[in-house]
């Protein structure tokens, strides 16, 4: 299953299930870092983290 959607998100960790219930895929959680998105790997969502919201720092 493909989505590939962009979700906006004041959250530096976001949970994604696929959002389709029993169609979904399992949750993960998807660290936001200097590059400021993430693509989940199961259904090509992609988050963006909004202006002034700090990344998760690497380490």
């Amino acid at each position: 299953m493909e989505i590939d959607e962009t979700i906006l998100t004041d959250h530096p960790v976001v949970g994604c299930d696929g959002g389709g219930g029993a169609l979904g895929h399992p949750l993960v959680y998807l660290r936001i870092g200097a590059a400021r998105d993430v693509v989940c790997p199961y259904c090509s969502r992609h988050y963006v983290l909004k202006d002034g919201v700090a990344p998760v720092a690497d380490h």
